[in-house]
């Protein structure tokens, strides 16, 4: 007679990570929502100083960093540390990080993206795999998607409610409670984790290396350390040649560094066996052709955030401002002189002889690219939507659509038309493109330069967007599990992390490039052709690419 209990619903364990994922995107979401608004905010107020091109170049260095540190964070737990400890571990340095971002000055902020990146090494994928271990059990396995899904809703609803914490805290108090609420979030997350820590016990489970695996130090010296020497060389190229490539020393840093990476990953296909070459083929070819939809998800912290700011009417008639005021939804403006950034006629940030910005007496920048007749009247105020609340668009749209695309595809495989997982990809590129295309007709609905545009174009681009997000997003990891060698799954997913962190520092880089574009259309005009290109390579390897994932999981 079986020992076995079977476990009716859910263990309590997803509820635990459940809440401890949410109030940690609760952080690093707002943390995300508010940087670049805090970057180029003048230091008068508070903030910064920082022009657009600077702030954008920090904004991507840190999401590309955030996102390449779970690779080693996640080996690292594997192996030697244990995901409770690693959690524990990761999620008390991001709090450190939240909070010295509340201190003044450029040390305390570089110190504290430092602690948040090494943080999110070991938090982010730590607490997924967890979750996943937990489910193996045999009597939770067919909950496991349903797990996932559930679990993702916990970090769409921290990344929805974050905003508005981060908008009153911001608006009413500066910029430093802000900061500290991420801190308390993932302080709270912490709290919940270690209380309830007995109830994700059993997914511990330390996996030594095996034979087969690649040890850490062949993985540094293969993979890390040609990285930092090319990455060094990239660094000093502006000193030897008198300009960067890349724009600036940091992206020529990190894009030098990724070559012998990319070697390595090539190599890994090459020397593979014929059986292994399939999985790692079409996990390869995959990588490669989601890189433009990470590098437009990742426009939400840079150009989307300068378009909300800057471009978009965030007017708020006095109907609303009665509900809206007292939760800190609204910024206020007036036509009174205040402390603000030199720019020049679009909305460029004028440098000095140093490089740096220059604060002057002036009018808000918001007034700048709205008519005179629309400006509040002398000593009168006038209150705006805060921009980071349209960063709350993209959670809610994910929370929305998820049972609507979940139902249709359930529609399409009943009806004997089941969309296999390389089609779905290909549609969500296309998909994610839509969303770029429509920000190119909002910049041509008007002279953006004299008038403003409407927000129904940025709400629609996140709408067009989550559905493309949808699509994709959820397949990488999966994929990965699926495909890659038993021996090589960590390197993969190590793979999956890089392709995010090198579209995370594109998105930085194209940031950077903003001011550069006159006609901003072209900027989002380069996003939608790239992605009709990744999508046209995607469709050309529909059939190959369904053939491997049916070959190596039974199903499409």
């Amino acid at each position: 007679m079986s020992n076995t209990v079977v476990r009716k619903g859910h263990s309590k364990a997803l509820w635990v990570l459940f809440m401890t994922e949410m109030w940690e995107r609760f952080g690093y979401y707002l943390m995300v929502g508010i940087f670049f608004l805090y970057l180029i905010d003048p230091r008068k107020h508070g903030g910064k100083g920082f022009d657009a091109t600077a702030a954008s170049d920090v904004v991507g260095s840190y999401i590309a960093l955030v996102y390449l540190t779970p690779f080693i964070g996640g080996l690292i737990a594997d192996r030697f540390l244990g995901y409770r400890k690693a959690i524990i571990l990761g999620g008390s340095l991001m709090a450190c990080g939240y909070f010295g971002l509340a201190m003044p000055g450029d040390t305390a902020m570089y110190i504290s993206l430092l602690c948040i990146i090494v943080g999110n090494g070991f938090f982010k994928p730590n607490i997924s795999t967890l979750l996943g271990n937990i489910y193996n059990a045999e009597d939770l396995k067919p909950k496991k998607d349903v797990a996932y899904n559930i679990f993702y809703m916990g970090i769409n609803i921290g990344a929805f409610f974050c905003n508005f914490v981060a908008a009153y805290l911001r608006n009413y108090y500066g910029w430093g409670y802000a900061f500290a609420a991420a801190g308390f979030g993932m302080v709270l997350a912490l709290i919940i984790f270690i209380s309830m820590m007995k109830h994700v016990k059993e997914g511990d489970i330390v996996k030594p290396a095996q034979k087969e695996d690649m040890s850490l130090s062949k993985i540094f010296m293969y993979v890390f350390a040609p990285a930092i020497v090319t990455g060094a060389i990239g660094w000093n190229m502006k000193s030897w040649i008198g300009h960067p490539i890349f724009a600036t020393i940091t992206n020529d840093a990190f894009f030098f560094a990724c070559i012998p990476i990319i070697i390595f990953y090539l190599g890994l296909y090459f020397k593979a066996s014929h059986e292994d070459k399939k999985g790692l083929g079409a996990l390869l070819s995959f990588f490669a052709v989601s890189i433009v939809f990470w590098v437009i998800y990742n426009q939400n912290s840079t150009a989307l955030t300068i378009w909300a700011d800057q471009y978009t009417n965030r007017h708020m008639p006095a109907a609303g401002v009665k509900w809206t005021k007292p939760f800190g939804m609204l910024q206020i403006t007036s036509s009174d002189s205040m402390t603000v950034t030199k720019v020049d006629s679009h909305f460029a940030a004028v440098l000095d002889a140093k490089g740096n910005t220059q604060e002057v007496k002036g009018v808000d920048p918001y007034l700048l690219n709205l008519p005179k007749d629309q400006w509040p009247k002398q000593g009168e105020k006038e209150s705006l939507v805060s921009p980071e609340l349209y960063q709350s668009a993209n959670p809610i749209y994910i929370v929305i659509l998820t049972p609507i695309i979940i139902g249709l595809f359930g529609f399409f495989k009943r009806k004997g038309k089941e969309i296999n997982t390389p089609m779905k990809i290909a549609f969500g590129m296309i998909i994610a493109g839509l969303s770029s295309l429509t920000m190119y007709f909002a910049v041509k609905s008007t002279n953006i330069y004299v008038d403003k545009t409407s927000m129904i174009w940025l709400l629609s681009t996140y709408g067009i967007f989550s559905v493309g997000e949808l699509l994709i997003s959820p397949i990488g990891l999966s994929m990965v599990s699926k495909l890659a060698p038993a021996r090589l799954t960590a390197l993969m997913m190590g793979g999956w992390f890089l392709i995010n962190s090198m579209a995370g520092k594109i998105s930085g880089m194209m940031g950077s490039l903003w001011d550069k574009f006159d006609d901003k259309g072209n900027y989002f005009l380069i996003l939608f052709f790239s992605a009709l290109g990744s999508a046209a390579i995607m469709f050309f390897m529909v059939k190959w690419l369904a053939a491997v994932v049916r070959e190596k999981t039974g199903s499409n």
